[in-house]
């Protein structure tokens, strides 16, 4: 394959919006004049394919989502994709990460694939150097795996998350309420779940927190800010955008800037 051919991939569904917010920050995020200057992108999003992440790791679902996962990774790779990313928080858990990573090299895969929740760690490190403590907003899911304390206590930073009350709120009323949760309506973002949203916000702030990470993919949709107040808001899925364009094309990256949204 040539380079003229290669292209960039993204697994959606996991869930929709993700997959199509990340795909539109690919977007944003490249320097451009014309349609022909933006980078050629490939997105799967079969969500009905792809098991619950949250509810795998909880023990209700027994069927792993990894399994999807690979498959729409290999697809990818078929269609062209030389790097790629996958629109979800919860799914590098490792329990779900480390299955479809095995799969991957085992089938001798040449697909380079972006571990999110790593760049995501670098990215604080090296954006925010003042920041020592770090709050992490998050999936029920992702908040039972501990995957970003572990990481970013690596980086020494002190790590705050939302007590089990807390998080519980936020999971059942920002992100899965049947009426107006962004699982369902994402443009907008109903005033319910942005109000569930702040406020799992301002309990991490007073704990302390100088930096957020919104660990959910479809978190940022309702806060697009940057930063609040004095309070830093990480995108991972931005950081996942701004990684992919550099692994791919790094002179089609923008400048960062916190006081964009």
């Amino acid at each position: 394959m040539t380079q003229r051919d290669a292209k960039i991939g993204i697994v959606g569904g996991a869930g929709p919006y993700a997959g199509l917010d990340l795909a539109q920050k690919l977007l944003q995020q490249t320097i451009a004049k014309t349609d022909q200057d933006y980078l050629p992108t490939l997105l799967i999003s079969t969500p009905g394919l792809i098991e619950d992440r949250t509810d795998f790791l909880l023990g209700v679902n027994e069927n792993n989502p990894a399994d999807a996962i690979y498959n729409n990774l290999r697809d990818l790779e078929k269609l062209g994709a030389t790097v790629a990313g996958i629109a979800c928080n919860t799914a590098h858990a490792p329990e779900i990460r480390n299955v479809f990573l095995e799969k991957l090299k085992n089938s001798k895969s040449k697909l380079k694939l972006v571990d999110m929740i790593s760049e995501t760690a670098d990215f604080l490190s090296n954006a925010c150097p003042e920041v020592n403590i770090v709050g992490v907003l998050s999936t029920i899911g992702t908040w039972k795996a501990g995957f970003y304390p572990t990481l970013l206590e690596k980086y020494g930073f002190n790590v705050i998350t939302l007590n089990e009350k807390e998080q519980q709120h936020l999971h059942n009323e920002a992100l899965f309420n049947p009426l107006y949760g962004i699982k369902v309506q994402a443009y907008p973002v109903s005033a319910q779940a942005r109000e569930a949203l702040i406020e799992g916000v301002n309990n991490l702030k007073k704990k302390g927190a100088q930096a957020i990470i919104l660990g959910c993919t479809e978190i940022p949709i309702g806060i697009p800010e940057r930063v609040l107040g004095n309070t830093y808001c990480v995108d991972p899925g931005l950081v996942l955008a701004r990684t992919l364009i550099r692994e791919f094309c790094n002179e089609k990256l923008l400048p960062w800037n916190w006081n964009e949204k």
